[in-house]
């Protein structure tokens, strides 16, 4: 056996050589994991859990209101006696006489029921029992009435207003008083329209037929033409 061969049969083999490392990779692969893990453990971010647990408040003892005594029930209400029909005895023949209007005529029938004297009537507006309202009669005097006192001024500068009035018409139809109920805001114009409400002429106010004075409500309206 030459040298060369010698040599080649005492080299180890690659199982000898794996064997012989094997300890030192090995070790050494441990130690790269726990230094892995210690790495990751270290960077890994804090956790805290959340707080769980569970409060409770003092309980508290409370007085009980007094008792409460229920009335005896009222004793039971005492049955009626059972009406008796009366004895009294009529006459078979009564009758009453028959009402005509001949007999009571208009002329004399007493006057309508809280129908307020003329004197204190005219005291104070304040509603007036009536059947047949009074009616305007002068309509066209009027309309011209509003025209003639009209304030100038407002009437070029075109303000107009409307103005409410109490009117106390007499039994004649005539307007004695007058009284702003809601004013228009000028001065002027409710004293124009009261003014124009001394010139109106109505039909008198009816009750059963019979003319009776009254205190009514009206508006007195004036409008620009400009």
């Amino acid at each position: 056996m030459s040298t060369a061969e010698r040599a080649l049969a005492l080299r180890p083999s690659a199982n000898d050589r794996f064997k012989e490392g094997f300890g030192a990779l090995f070790w050494g692969c441990v130690a790269l994991a726990v230094a892995i893990h210690f790495v990751i453990i270290a960077a890994w971010p804090t956790m805290n859990a959340a707080d769980l647990s569970v409060t409770t408040s003092a309980m508290q003892t409370i007085d009980l209101p007094p008792e409460i005594e229920i009335p005896k029930a009222p004793p039971p209400i005492v049955r009626p006696a059972v009406p008796v029909v009366g004895s009294a005895a009529l006459d078979e023949n009564l009758t009453i006489a028959a009402t005509t209007f001949d007999a009571n005529p208009i002329e004399k029938l007493p006057p309508p029921a809280n129908t307020t004297q003329a004197a204190d009537l005219a005291a104070a507006p304040h509603f007036t029992p009536y059947e047949v309202a009074p009616d305007l009669i002068n309509r066209s005097e009027v309309a011209q009435a509003l025209l003639k006192y009209y304030p100038p001024l407002l009437l070029q500068s075109g303000i107009g207003g409307r103005v409410k009035l109490w009117f106390y018409i007499d039994t004649e139809g005539r307007v004695l008083r007058t009284q702003v109920v809601e004013s228009s805001g000028y001065p002027q114009l409710d004293a124009a329209a009261q003014q124009v409400a001394a010139m109106m002429r109505f039909s008198p106010a009816l009750n059963r037929d019979q003319k009776i004075p009254v205190w009514v409500q009206l508006p007195v309206v004036f409008e620009s033409i400009y």
